[in-house]
Order: structure tokens, then sequence, then C-alpha cells
């Protein structure tokens, strides 16, 4: 019986442990943070903004997350960064979105919503567009900031920011398909930079993958050399 005992307290302290990330990753507001920190490290002011929330209620999530050992942190000065804590979170969060789309019919009314004109997404799949850049036949357009691109992006992929991208036409080809991407599904900013293009006589459309899609599917990126 003492056997017994001691067994299940092992047993209840192994899920017991499991159970803090999944208790981390409850939160809308934590999921969209590590997306955010997938694309690069990021400091808590910036991660405020882009998820739309204050920087006190930022850095609480942030917390939550820290205790999980979902990311780490470093000190910049004044500034507290944060990064993930391996490339395996990112890809934990596109396992958990993939789950949810597969299984929560709402989810994929949503989808079908922010999709609703499929001829805007590329017909191709990811190791021929891969093949397409490579060759020349498509430019892949990564319009997200800078610093995003600079820490990973799809190969042969060219960075053209959405803020700059109306100032930045003339350096786009006339004669080639022009294929963005962002950060990935749940993004809007490729569908803004396909608006765009479109508006200025580009064949344009979009790929739905980001960084971490195409990582999860087991295909390669191009990272910043270390200094």
């Amino acid at each position: 019986m003492k056997g017994m005992e001691v067994s299940r307290s092992l047993k209840n302290l192994l899920y017991e442990q499991v159970a803090r990330v999944g208790k981390a990753l409850a939160s809308p507001k934590r999921l969209e943070i590590l997306e955010m920190l997938a694309q690069g490290e990021k400091a808590v002011e910036s991660l405020a903004t882009e998820v739309d929330i204050d920087v006190k209620l930022a850095s609480a999530h942030l917390k939550a997350l820290r205790e999980a050992r979902l990311v780490q942190v470093r000190r910049d000065g004044k500034r507290m960064i944060y990064r993930l804590s391996g490339s395996d979170v990112a890809q934990l969060g596109v396992t958990l979105r993939d789950v949810a789309e597969e299984h929560l019919v709402e989810l994929r009314l949503a989808l079908q919503q922010m999709m609703a004109e499929p001829e805007r997404l590329t017909q191709v799949g990811r190791k021929e567009l891969l093949a397409q850049a490579k060759r020349g036949d498509v430019v892949v357009l990564d319009v997200r900031p800078l610093q995003e691109f600079d820490t990973a992006h799809l190969p042969h992929a060219r960075s053209m920011p959405l803020a700059e991208l109306a100032q930045r036409l003339a350096e786009l080809p006339r004669d080639a398909e022009i294929v963005a991407y962002c950060r990935g599904p749940f993004c809007l900013m490729s569908d803004e930079a396909v608006d765009l293009l479109r508006k200025h006589g580009f064949r344009a459309c979009k790929t739905t993958d980001g960084v971490s899609e195409w990582q999860a599917a087991g295909l390669p990126v191009t990272r910043r050399r270390a200094r």
C-alpha cells in the first residue's frame, strides 16, 4: 500500500509539472506574446504595444511565462529584453494552433473569414515555393519589421517592412509574382501588403506561413550570423 501511495504521489507530481506549461498557455495574450517572441527577442515595452496591453500587464504575463520556463530575460541598460527559451517553444505554439484548428469549428470559421478570397493565397506548396524563389521565378517578400527579418527569415526572401512598402515599390520587379508573408496565419500584415501591391498593378498573393510554421514543417530558415 505504501508503494502505491509513493507511486501515486510521484505521478501527481509529474502531471503537475507538465500542467505548469498548460497553465502558462491558458491566456490569449500570452499566446500572442509567444508568437511575437518567435519572431525574435523584444523589449517588454515593444511587446505591450504589439499585443495592445499596458506594460504592467505585459510584465505580469511575461512573469507567468518565465515561471513555466517558456521565456528568458536579459537586461539591456534599463530595458528588460525577452526571448523564447528554445525553438521548441515556437513549435509548441504552432502545434497548439494546429490542434485547435482541427477540433474547433469556431476557429476554422474565423480563419475562413480571414481568407475569404482564396485566390489571394499562393497555390503552390512550401517546397515548390522554395524552389521558385531560389530560381527567381517569384519574389518572396517578408513584410515584418527588419529586426525580425534579421533574426530569421524564409530562404531567398527579401525584406520590405509593411511600413516602407509604399515608398519602395520601384524596387520590385513587374514581371514576377510576389508572395508576401509575415508572422503566420493570424497576422494581417501580409494581407495589407497584397492589397497595396495589387492596387499598384503587381501580381501578388500571400502565404499564411511564417518562420515558425516553416520550421515546424522541417524546412530551413536563414538566420542572422553571430557577431
